[in-house]
């Protein structure tokens, strides 16, 4: 019975993996033939399978890009990079459709260490700096075997600082991935999905009229409040729009 089951289970996750594969050139083919709504249509029902992935992301935003929509190419780019955030042809795609992008924001520059920091984290994906940080770890732990029980005094010391350095990496790497989790789970980016929308001082239709933006344009929300959010752009300006105005990266 246990063989039985174990063997159901796994034709069962064949058949899942045969699907999503089938979808995927289902949706292939018809991004090649130049039949984009198909294409858009068969991505989004690979990602109703919950395949979640850089290349799913990034061939949707080419299929919406090919169609003209260019605010959904950006939310998609957006998306993929969060999962593959050194993968140059997002990139590449990404400022291509932001050219699209009515408003031109000069976003407020980093002092150095922070712009260091932020390059060192971009570097791997979430997976990528947990694998490393694994991987530092257990060589972390053959270090200090070595430095605890041999009794040659060289390889203690080169035991002894070699663990030092690995274990620094390791937290570093862990500090790395978690952030890339928390930017990932969090949501905290979206982008402009209407046309264009009027900032407010306030949560409320009769708050101060701010500024215009337009569709297409990132921000990062700040807070919520019965039906609107608090916006903020990269160059500093903030304020409050209804939530419908905007979908989450």
């Amino acid at each position: 019975m246990k063989k039985f089951i174990q063997l159901i289970v796994l034709l069962t996750l064949s058949m899942s993996v045969f699907a999503q594969d089938a979808l995927q050139d289902k949706a292939n083919q018809h991004y090649i033939a130049g039949e984009y709504d198909d294409a858009i249509s068969a991505y989004n029902e690979i990602l109703n399978t919950n395949k979640v992935s850089a290349e799913v992301y990034y061939n949707l935003g080419n299929a919406y890009y090919k169609n003209n929509q260019f605010t959904q190419a950006i939310l998609n780019y957006e998306r993929a990079k969060l999962l593959a955030p050194n993968d140059e042809d997002i990139q590449f795609n990404l400022d291509l459709a932001n050219q699209h992008v009515v408003d031109a924001i000069d976003p407020l520059p980093h002092v150095f260490f922070i712009r260091w920091w932020n390059n060192i984290t971009n570097k791997f994906s979430v997976d990528q700096w947990a694998r490393i940080s694994v991987v530092s770890f257990l060589v972390f732990l053959i270090l200090a075997g070595l430095f605890f029980f041999t009794r040659n005094g060289a390889i203690k010391r080169i035991s002894f600082w070699a663990g030092i350095l690995i274990v620094v990496i390791s937290i570093f790497s862990f500090n790395f991935a978690a952030r890339h989790k928390k930017r990932i789970t969090e949501h905290n980016f979206a982008i402009i999905v209407q046309p264009s929308v009027t900032v407010k001082s306030s949560p409320s239709e009769s708050g101060t009229d701010l500024f215009l933006i337009h569709e297409g344009l990132k921000v990062e929300i700040r807070d919520s409040l019965a039906g609107w959010k608090e916006i903020r752009l990269s160059d500093g300006n903030q304020g409050w729009l209804p939530e419908n105005s905007i979908e989450r990266i």
